[in-house]
């Protein structure tokens, strides 16, 4: 027995040096492969070159970051600067923990420290997301950063100042940072700027950041609507996920989240007024927005300078939800609601219309609203939807029908143009009400029928809606409206709706064309944004179908760039891998030796 536990363990010793072995070697292996390549900046962009054929008269870096936080005309930035900027081409090593901030040129305000101070815990977050694990070097240079403000305002709107000013001197072993800004939300941005300011370098003895030793940045969007819709009705969203596209957008410096949160399909929402409606409507119960839930997405979104539209949609789009009314002697608040054959009755099912000839419908709504109210912080606005009516719904509807007639109104498309215009003014009026000890502010409806350049004077205050186009390009729509004096956000059908491709006869519009899409300049147009719709997208596939795409919309509506996709792909690489440092997800745009190389892909 001896002799064989002799073997037995002889055997062990082998296999056991065989694997520590392999490890190291597999270690070596790993090393040499990720120092197999530099790279070195030539005419704006950085060039691979394998070690073996460096030129000792040229500056090479280890990583292809490093390279891109000192090449090029702008940087790492995303999005570029719209004013004058200035950066320098040297670097110092810092560590997040060396972060110091200065805020006496603040003023003695409660909201507006609260609110830099959770910034600041976001970027240096940020920064060590950056940098890594062993974020440690200890040869690292101190970085103050004093922040002076001016104004108190810290709700945000389409009249903030977003503006901000950002310089960066070295001054010995330290890193002297002044950001200059009207609010917070400039000061913020100026942090997220100052961020893409540094990357991530590696040593034997540990990690650090690299950030440009001087830049002086002056800096304001061309827009002030920059969004993102996302449906979470169609399919369910969890907050975790809805963060993660929050925090991705904070990055690019957006600052809409349109919450498209109600559809026939499900009424995620809780309602103080009527639970039975999220009872209803919800897909389960684990898949509920609780009143506080929607709170705190409201403040996560305000400390990373974005607001939050909620969108309540009506008439059509309105049915999983409803089905209790009749029961509870309130008549048919929705029709059509989940009827075949559904081609005849809505766009996509489930059908489900709310039912403007029952009286108790507005009764209804009122509670709606004030829920709604309940929610929203004070100053900001809600999305009436509105699209989409089907007059087919309607016109198959008996109790409607009835009501039209006895209204001397016919069953002709003017009829319930008039219908749904009768319905559209004692909604708002409804909101208002909702409202009251507020000053009167716009609304937001989708375009249709009703906003048709025909029609819409007669159904549409320029004065208290602004319509969202979702039309192509080519569509002379925006155009059309603009003349007749109405406030547009757009959202390019054929670039900016990214749930196209998957379905139907749509196409998948890739981030170069995302980019390239340019929208009218005027003052009339707030912004735009891109949307999301769930049909088939849920939470598992979301990083992926709105990244990186959706930066190529961040830096067409902050700067609105005269360049083409052609120019920024150096930039919108090293983007792409900001999102993925920063928890996102997001889908690969071209193989990594193309990232490598660029422009030799094109």
């Amino acid at each position: 027995m001896r002799a064989v536990n002799s073997k037995a363990c002889s055997f062990l010793a082998v296999v056991t040096v065989c694997v520590v072995i392999v490890k190291i070697a597999i270690a070596v292996d790993r090393e040499s492969i990720s120092s197999l390549y530099k790279f070195r900046c030539f005419s704006g962009k950085c060039l691979r070159q394998h070690q073996d054929y460096l030129n000792e008269s040229e500056q090479y870096f280890d990583s292809l970051n490093e390279c891109r936080l000192v090449c090029g005309e702008y940087s790492a930035l995303w999005p570029i600067p719209t004013g004058e900027f200035r950066l320098s081409h040297e670097t110092t090593e810092i560590l997040p923990g060396n972060v110091r901030f200065d805020n006496a040129g603040t003023p003695e305000d409660r909201k507006v420290k609260q609110f830099l101070n959770e910034t600041q815990k976001i970027f240096i977050k940020n920064l060590f997301r950056e940098c890594g694990r062993s974020c440690n070097r200890t040869s690292a240079s101190n970085v103050l950063i004093s922040t002076n403000i001016q104004a108190t305002e810290t709700s945000l709107s389409w009249q903030t100042n977003e503006s901000y000013e950002l310089h960066v001197s070295t001054q010995g072993s330290t890193v002297e940072v002044a950001i200059i800004a009207n609010t917070v939300f400039g000061a913020r941005h100026a942090l997220e700027s100052l961020s893409q300011l540094t990357t991530a370098k590696q040593y034997r003895d540990g990690n650090c950041l690299l950030i440009l030793t001087e830049a002086h940045i002056s800096d304001s969007p061309v827009f002030p609507h920059r969004g993102l819709l996302l449906d979470t009705a169609r399919n369910f969203i969890s907050l975790k996920a809805i963060r993660r596209q929050l925090d991705g957008m904070a990055s690019t410096k957006m600052n809409v989240l349109h919450w498209h949160i109600t559809d026939s399909q499900s009424f995620p929402l809780e309602l103080v007024s009527f639970p039975q409606v999220t009872f209803n409507g919800a897909y389960s119960e684990r898949h509920i927005y609780k009143q506080k839930d929607v709170r705190q997405i409201f403040e996560y979104a305000r400390y990373r300078g974005i607001r939050v539209i909620l969108e309540f949609d009506a008439p059509a789009h309105a049915g999983n939800g409803w089905q209790w009314t009749a029961d509870a002697g309130l008549g048919n608040i929705s029709v059509c609601l989940n009827e075949q054959p559904w081609r005849k009755l809505c766009i996509e099912p489930p059908c489900g219309q709310l039912n403007p000839a029952n009286p108790n419908l507005y009764n209804v709504l009122q509670e709606v609203y004030a829920d709604f109210a309940s929610l929203i912080p004070t100053g900001e606005i809600i999305h009436m939807g509105g699209d989409e009516v089907f007059f087919g719904c309607w016109n198959a509807t008996q109790e409607i029908v009835d009501y039209l007639a006895s209204h001397r109104r016919g069953r002709e498309q003017k009829d319930f143009l008039d219908l749904w215009g009768e319905f559209q003014r004692s909604v708002l009026k409804l909101w208002d009400r909702s409202r009251s000890n507020e000053p009167l502010s716009p609304t937001i409806l989708w375009s249709s029928h009703l906003t048709d350049p025909e029609v819409i004077e007669t159904y549409l205050s320029k004065d208290r809606y602004i319509v969202q186009t979702w039309v192509e390009e080519s569509n002379e729509l925006p155009k059309q409206l603009l003349k007749k004096g109405y406030r547009l956000i757009i959202s390019t059908k054929n670039a900016w709706y990214f749930d196209h491709g998957f379905w139907g006869v749509t196409n998948y519009y890739g981030w170069r064309k995302v980019y390239n899409n340019k929208i009218l300049k005027n003052s009339l147009i707030l912004g735009g944004e891109a949307c999301i719709w769930t049909e088939f997208i849920d939470e598992h596939s979301l990083d992926s179908r709105t990244w990186p795409r959706l930066a190529a919309v961040g830096e067409r509506l902050w700067a609105d760039p005269q360049i083409d996709a052609s120019k920024v792909e150096g930039r919108f690489y090293r983007q792409r891998d900001r999102l993925i440092t920063r928890g996102i997800n997001p889908e690969a745009v071209t193989p990594q030796w193309c990232v490598q190389n660029e422009d030799e892909c094109r």
